[in-house]
């Protein structure tokens, strides 16, 4: 009862509810007994004044009055029935025990509780419907656009009620397609399920349908493209809600709803995570995250902020980015407590600081130079900041006694062509040498993976500008490869990947199928509604300097073992870690006087398998 009103809704809620709700116990004696017998208004007094009483107790202890009537929902009724039900339970034991004296029948309690369950809950069901379902009054200045929902299940369902409560959209949700043969014939919320997605054709001309929305977020890419290519045979538009991890909090929303992107043609089902163990090694920690301002180092802060982590320390270069992660942190996950660090991981007495202060329990490094042709041209910032940047946290984290070292590796560390490929396979075999060091316990593994979809530097931004000005859309070669895996899949597999407790690991994340570039170029102009060759131009420019036509993903010496989890692999090590600290200084050494080809032999003695092309090699 302490409980103060927020809002004056709320108190004109809660004045409604008690008023109606006390007013039935009135309207339950006069229904028994078809009026107000005199032997009985003493009774009714002392059970209206009572039961007053108690029914304002009751709402306040169920909150029932801060119900949103107009989103009422399944537990919400679930509520309504409990607290109408504890009243009703003492007003029966009343009758029972002062049956003697004030002899009120047994059936109005009863009565009590029947019209107080359908009243109540009836005042919030015509709430919802005259607020919410109100679909047919559109503002007549709006367009209404007739949509055709592809999936009908929870999602799709999400979609039509957002139609349906914000008719200003101009979007009208007609019927429903899914594949689901169950489904067939069913109405949900008063819209009919027309059959699979093969009847999309005759759908759409026989119900005028402008737009089909594709709500079917945990599908995988396949699927996303067989829609798409069905509408795109009938001519009209078609957008889609996000992937599952996009979708945040489970809502789907009116502004959610966009254009499909080559994303959705190439995702893959959500992964099954392991979530009890992730939760095991970052439940209550303090955790570190290299890089946190870029793409991955972001996706995985934001992921860690699900397991409740006692505080994350966010290393980043950048400070307009990890600023904005700042900014995200505060809107999506107000109770996550996190520092911001501007700080360089090159910078040994800095990051040794921060460890000192902070005392980190878990570290993911993501912080890397990634981009290859300005590696290539730039080899000794590759090596002081991959190789130097890993060899500082490593040290650190062995004397300050970190639990768990996740680093993130790339397939590009695999038979290396290039400076970025080969100084992130030194930080492969830091991170292993780091493993030989570690007390009981502690975990220090590397993640190797391919391309990310989206990310920064990475060639869909790129395509999409091309595309964005008209053209043309560059490809290096017309049988370039590469695996790809979205930004939160591949996240959430290094954390589960962290979790694994296989000590000098190198975890081989599986990439699915190795996706064609120029396909991928071709998808995003046609979703871009424009034909490739006629209005978008594709030039092919050449393979650049460190550039492979295709990643591997393991050497052919490496093979893999299973681990626990189906889509992460360990490779087999090969690394020969013998006098791995001399070879690291004389590396270093190299680096500071700032000879490209040098420094590539200096890689070469750590990486044997590193092919590069060497200025002195030919002229001899």
């Amino acid at each position: 009862m302490v409980k103060k009103l927020n809002t004056y809704r709320d108190l004109l809620k809660f004045l409604l509810e008690i008023s109606v709700w006390s007013l039935i116990t009135v309207f339950a004696f006069f229904l028994r007994f078809d009026g107000f017998p005199e032997e009985y208004r003493e009774a009714l007094l002392y059970t209206f004044s009572i039961l007053f009483v108690i029914k304002i107790m009751t709402v306040y202890a169920f909150a029932t009055h801060r119900q949103s009537w107009r989103n009422t929902g399944f537990t919400d009724l679930v509520t309504l029935l409990k607290s109408v039900s504890f009243v009703s339970f003492l007003f029966f034991a009343g009758v029972i025990l002062t049956r003697e004296t004030l002899r009120i029948p047994i059936s109005i309690p009863v009565i009590e509780f029947i019209l107080s369950l359908l009243i109540l809950s009836g005042i919030r069901v015509v709430t919802r419907y005259t607020k919410v379902y109100r679909s047919s009054v559109f503002k007549p200045e709006v367009e209404i656009s007739r949509v055709l929902i592809a999936g009908a299940g929870e999602s799709g369902n999400m979609a039509a009620r957002e139609m349906f409560r914000h008719p200003e959209a101009g979007m009208k949700p007609v019927a429903f397609l899914d594949d689901d043969k169950s489904k067939h014939g069913q109405k949900f919320l008063g819209l009919p399920v027309l059959g699979s997605m093969e009847k999309m054709g005759h759908v759409i001309q026989s119900y005028q349908i402008d737009e089909v929305l594709i709500a079917m977020p945990s599908e995988s890419g396949q699927v996303i493209r067989r829609i798409v290519d069905l509408a795109i045979k009938t001519g009209v538009t078609y957008r889609i809600i996000p992937s599952i991890y996009d979708l945040i909090r489970g809502k789907v929303t009116i502004n959610q709803i966009r254009n499909v992107d080559v994303e959705d043609l190439l995702r893959r089902k959500p992964v099954t995570l392991n979530t009890a163990l992730i939760r095991n090694y970052l439940k209550g920690k303090i955790i570190m995250v290299t890089g946190a301002g870029g793409s991955i180092g972001s996706e995985i802060v934001k992921q860690l902020c699900k397991y409740n982590p006692k505080h994350l320390i966010l290393i980043g270069r950048g400070e307009n980015s990890i600023y904005t992660l700042g900014q995200e942190l505060d809107h999506y996950y107000p109770e996550v407590d996190y520092s911001l660090q501007i700080a360089d991981i090159r910078d040994y007495s800095t990051m040794e600081k921060i460890f000192a202060q902070k005392k980190p329990d878990v570290l993911f490094h993501a912080a890397a130079h990634k981009h290859v042709p300005l590696m290539e041209e730039n080899p000794d910032q590759a090596v002081f900041n991959n190789v130097e940047g890993t060899r500082n946290l490593v040290n650190l984290s062995l004397e300050y006694g970190v639990s768990y070292f996740v680093n993130i590796s790339t397939d590009k560390a695999v038979n290396p062509t290039s400076i970025m490929g080969a100084t992130k396979r030194v930080s492969e075999q830091i991170v292993q040498w780091g493993a030989s060091q570690t007390r009981n316990g502690e975990v220090f593994v590397s993640v190797r993976f391919g391309n990310v979809l989206g990310s920064r530097g990475s060639v869909i931004p790129k395509f999409k500008n091309q595309i964005r000005y008209g053209g043309p859309v560059t490809i290096t070669h017309p049988e370039m490869i590469r695996y790809f895996m979205t930004i939160p899949e591949a996240s959430q597999l290094v954390l589960q990947a962290g979790a694994l407790d296989m000590n000098g690991s190198v975890f081989v994340l599986d990439m699915g199928e190795p996706v064609s570039i120029e396909k991928m170029a071709r998808d995003l102009i046609k979703l871009s509604g424009l034909e490739p060759d006629k209005d978008i131009a594709i030039e092919y420019s050449g393979i650049r300097p460190g550039e492979k036509l295709y990643e591997e993903l393991l050497t052919a010496e490496e093979g893999t073992d299973v681990t626990q989890h189906e889509k992460i692999y360990v490779a087999r090590s090969i690394d020969n870690l013998k006098n791995l600290s001399e070879k690291l200084d004389h590396l270093h050494n190299t680096a500071k006087k700032g000879d490209k080809e040098q420094i590539k032999s200096a890689i070469h003695e750590l990486v044997p398998s590193f092919r590069y092309h060497s200025k002195l090699k030919a002229e001899i």
